[in-house]
């Protein structure tokens, strides 16, 4: 770069009267075209990016700002304010503007865990919902030291780190930190620890929560209980509980989305002559009527007798395949009146058996 620093408006391209928006902006902008990550093997984009990084950084701090206003550079004594100058003021300055994409840590306490939990429920409670108490394992704050991990209720400033929770340090131009490995990151750490929670501050118990399971659920579904996850050791919001759902199976019901099916045994009297038969459904038992000559494998539908559609007031269908029964045991009476029937009937006792025959005949005939 050449030894005559170029005005840091221009540089960044914005008006001597630009906001911290506009300087965040403009600056991001320049950054992410011209980061050495992004152009390993392009000095010039380095250059341009460092430039853009000195200036953004004086300009974004309003009394280093007010001294360039009235004395320009040379306000800014023989660093020139530059990007080197400050590299711990810079590593801010990214963890604001880019969050963890250059490696920085953004300032707060780190936010709490995300909890999971398995629930099992019935086939009935998936369909139609359930308001129910689940127990949750998690930690809070140990009773015995108050949270602080210390017989004392005293913590000591980590020496190490200085009291930040985080280590420095440089990487070419970056200055870059990680967690410290004294204090895990809490910048403190206790002398005497606690022996009820051996001085992590922290004491599992098991919370009640009271959940509602919408109607419609299925076996996956995932429900989020926002800010019933694990508490944040460093003081920051808590994190979130997902409940996943296993509905068991049904002894006689198979979902498929909204609808329900099932399968119902009918004799062959009831399928010859026809019948009404108790049904059953997820509200109870209901007539449906089966006409005469029904064939085996037959589907019925019962309307509105599914699944509560999941976030809607609306139903599926119940679908019921009717399925022959063939006697296994003929009593010689039955026996007598089977085959009166069958020589009624001359062997072919319906046009579906006639028209299978045939098709047979004419497959051989045309050999």
């Amino acid at each position: 770069m050449s030894s005559q620093k170029r005005d840091y408006y221009e540089v960044l391209g914005v008006p001597k009267t630009a906001t911290e928006l506009e300087l965040k902006t403009a600056f991001r902008k320049i950054a992410l075209e011209h980061h050495p990550d992004r152009n390993p093997d392009n000095p010039a984009s380095e250059d341009i990016f460092k430039e853009a990084a000195e200036a953004y950084e004086v300009l974004s701090t309003p009394e280093k700002r007010a001294r360039y206003d009235r004395m320009g550079h040379a306000g800014l004594g023989s660093n020139g304010g530059g990007y080197a100058a400050d590299f711990g003021s810079m590593a801010d300055i990214f963890a604001e503007i880019f969050g963890d994409f250059f490696g920085t840590r953004s300032r707060g306490p780190a936010r709490g865990a995300d909890l999971r939990l398995e629930l099992s429920i019935s086939f009935e409670e998936a369909a139609f919902g359930k308001q129910t108490e689940i127990k949750v394992p998690k930690t809070r704050a140990c009773a015995a030291c108050e949270g602080s991990g210390s017989k004392s209720k005293k913590r000591q400033s980590c020496q190490q780190c200085g009291g930040s929770g985080h280590i420095q340090y440089r990487q070419g131009f970056f200055a870059l930190s990680r967690t410290c490995s004294i204090c895990h990151g809490k910048g403190t750490f206790a002398q005497d620890a606690c022996t009820s929670c051996q001085g992590e501050g922290q004491e599992p118990y098991e919370a009640k929560l009271d959940l509602s399971i919408p109607p419609g659920v299925d076996h996956g579904t995932r429900l989020r209980l926002q800010g019933e996850g694990a508490s944040s050791e460093e003081g920051g919001p808590p994190g979130d509980l997902y409940v996943f759902i296993h509905v068991r199976e049904h002894p006689l019901f198979i979902r498929n989305e909204s609808d329900v099916w099932c399968e119902l045994p009918i004799s062959i009297v009831q399928a010859a002559l026809g019948a009404e038969l108790e049904v059953p459904t997820l509200d109870g038992p209901v007539k449906m009527k089966i006409p005469e000559g029904t064939q085996t494998g037959t589907i019925f539908r019962l309307r509105g007798k599914g699944i509560v559609r999941l976030g809607s007031q609306s139903r599926g269908d119940q679908r019921v395949r009717v399925m022959l029964e063939t006697p296994m045991r003929l009593s010689p009476k039955q026996r007598e009146l089977l085959a009166q029937f069958a020589a009624e009937c001359g062997e072919e006792v319906n046009p579906q058996s006639r028209s299978f025959f045939q098709k047979v005949k004419d497959l051989f005939d045309n050999k």
